[in-house]
C-alpha cells in the first residue's frame, strides 16, 4: 500500500468513528450524555486497526494529513483528526500553525491569534438587518464572497445608554450565558467612541474592566464554573463631524493588547494558545473536546503594560476630481462607495516609518447591500478586527 493510500483510508477510518460517535450522542439521555462522549472516541480507537499502529508512523502520516489539507472545507480534516482522542490531538496541535506562519485559521483559538505577517486573510461579512446580527465568514475562493466557512457571529444589543454587539462562536446562540461567547464591542450613546472587551486574559497579567457584569461560562456544566470578565483590547473612536463638513469619518483605534513594536521588523504581539477551562476548543461543528488549560505565549507577556501601545488611524482618501468623491485603492476587494469603508494603517504616534505606515492592517468596504469584504493581517486577530469592523455599522449621530 501507498503512502498517499494509507492517508486516504485514515480519513475514512476517522471519519466513520466521527459520524459513529455523532450518532450515537444523540440518542443518549441527558444524564448519561457527558460518560458517553467521553468513552466512545476511545472505544471506537479501540477496535481500529490505527490503535495498533507505531507512535512514528502515526505522527508522519497526520502530518502529512495537516500539510495536505490546506484550506477550507477539505481543513474539516484536520479538525477531525484533533478530535479523535487525546494522543491524536497533541500530535495535530503540534503540526498545526499558528496563523502568523502559516496563514491559516484551523481551530476557534485562530480566531484569537494574529493574522499572518506575510499576506492577509480575506473574509467578508453578512448583515441580516432583520434580526440585527452580523456573521463573519473566511472566503474559499479568490470571489469577493462565496459560500464561505463561518467564524464568527454578533447580534446588536440596544441599551438606553449605550449598544453591545455580543461576539460568538456560534450561529445560533450569542448569549453571554453561552460557553461560545468570546467577547463583545460596546459604544457610547452618540456613537463615537466603542470598547472591544475579551472574555478571556488576552496576555498574562491582563486586568478586568471594574465595570463588567459577572457571569459563567459553560453554565450548563455542573463543574467547573469559571467567572469570564470583560478585558479591553481596544479602544475605538470617531471624530465628531457634524453635517459631515470635514469629509469621511476619522477613526482612531488603540490597541489595549498589542506594543507599538509589534508593527517593526521582530515586533512580537501577545498570542493565546488555549481559551480556558469551560471554553470551546473545536468548532461548534466537531464538539469533541474541551481546553484543560488557559495558557498565554510567554514570549510577549503583559509588555503592552510596560510599552507603548499599538495606535492605528484609518487612510486618508483623496479627493477624485472627476468623480467627485473619496477614493481609497482597495485593490478590487471593494466595489460599492459608502461611509462604512476604511482601511487602517499604523499611526505616526508609533513612531514607526513611513513605509510600515503605508501597510494596511486591516481593510474593510462593501460590496453588496447587506455584504462586505474583510481583510486583516498581523499584528491584530480575526476577533479584533471583526469587533473594529463592527464599529462602522453603528449609527454615529455626530459624525456623518
Amino acid at each position: 500500500m501507498s503512502f498517499r493510500s494509507l492517508i486516504q483510508d485514515m480519513k475514512n477510518e476517522f471519519g466513520s468513528i466521527s459520524r459513529h460517535t455523532l450518532r450515537s450522542r444523540s440518542h443518549r439521555s441527558a444524564g448519561n450524555a457527558s460518560r458517553a462522549a467521553a468513552a466512545e472516541p476511545s472505544e471506537a480507537m479501540d477496535q481500529s486497526c490505527w490503535s495498533q499502529l507505531p507512535p512514528e508512523l502515526l505522527r508522519e502520516v497526520l502530518v502529512r494529513i495537516e500539510a495536505s489539507e490546506s484550506w477550507w472545507p477539505a481543513r474539516k480534516d484536520v479538525v477531525s483528526c484533533a478530535g479523535v482522542c487525546r494522543t491524536w490531538r497533541g500530535i495535530m496541535k503540534e503540526a498545526v500553525r499558528v496563523p502568523e506562519v502559516s496563514g491559516k485559521l484551523t481551530f476557534p483559538i485562530s480566531l484569537k491569534q494574529p493574522g499572518p505577517r506575510d499576506g492577509t486573510l480575506k473574509c467578508f461579512i453578512r448583515r441580516n438587518r432583520t434580526t440585527q446580527t452580523y456573521y463573519l465568514y473566511i472566503g474559499l475562493t479568490e470571489a469577493l464572497a462565496d459560500d464561505g466557512k463561518f467564524l464568527l457571529a454578533a447580534r446588536k444589543c440596544r441599551k438606553p445608554t449605550c449598544t453591545d454587539y455580543l461576539i460568538s462562536l456560534d450561529k445560533v446562540d450569542m448569549s453571554k450565558g453561552s460557553s461560545t461567547y468570546i467577547g463583545k464591542l460596546r459604544s457610547n450613546f452618540l456613537g463615537t467612541k466603542f470598547t472591544v472587551y475579551d472574555a478571556h486574559p488576552p496576555y498574562d497579567g491582563a486586568v478586568v474592566s471594574k465595570s463588567r457584569s459577572a457571569r459563567v461560562i459553560g453554565f450548563n456544566q455542573v463543574f467547573p464554573r469559571i467567572p469570564a470578565g470583560n478585558y479591553p483590547v481596544s479602544h475605538i473612536s470617531y471624530e465628531l463631524n457634524v453635517l459631515g463638513s470635514r469629509g469621511p469619518r476619522r477613526m482612531n483605534c488603540v490597541m489595549d493588547s498589542i506594543p507599538a513594536s509589534a508593527v517593526e521588523e521582530g515586533g512580537k504581539a501577545p498570542t493565546q494558545t488555549e481559551f480556558p477551562l469551560g471554553s470551546l476548543d473545536s468548532f461548534p461543528s466537531i464538539p469533541f473536546f474541551r481546553s484543560k488549560s488557559a495558557r498565554i505565549d510567554t514570549a510577549s507577556q503583559s509588555s503592552t503594560q510596560k510599552e507603548d501601545r499599538l495606535v492605528l488611524k484609518n487612510k486618508s482618501p483623496r479627493w477624485h476630481e472627476q468623480l467627485q468623491c473619496w477614493c481609497l485603492n482597495f485593490r478590487g476587494r471593494v466595489t460599492v462607495a459608502s461611509v462604512k469603508n476604511f482601511q487602517l494603517v499604523a499611526s505616526d504616534d508609533n513612531g514607526s516609518g513611513s513605509q510600515e505606515n503605508d501597510k494596511v492592517i486591516l481593510q474593510f468596504g462593501k460590496i453588496g447591500k447587506d455584504l462586505f469584504t474583510m481583510d486583516y493581517r498581523y499584528p491584530i486577530s480575526a476577533f479584533q478586527a471583526f469587533a473594529i469592523c463592527l464599529s462602522s455599522f453603528d449609527t454615529k449621530i455626530a459624525c456623518e
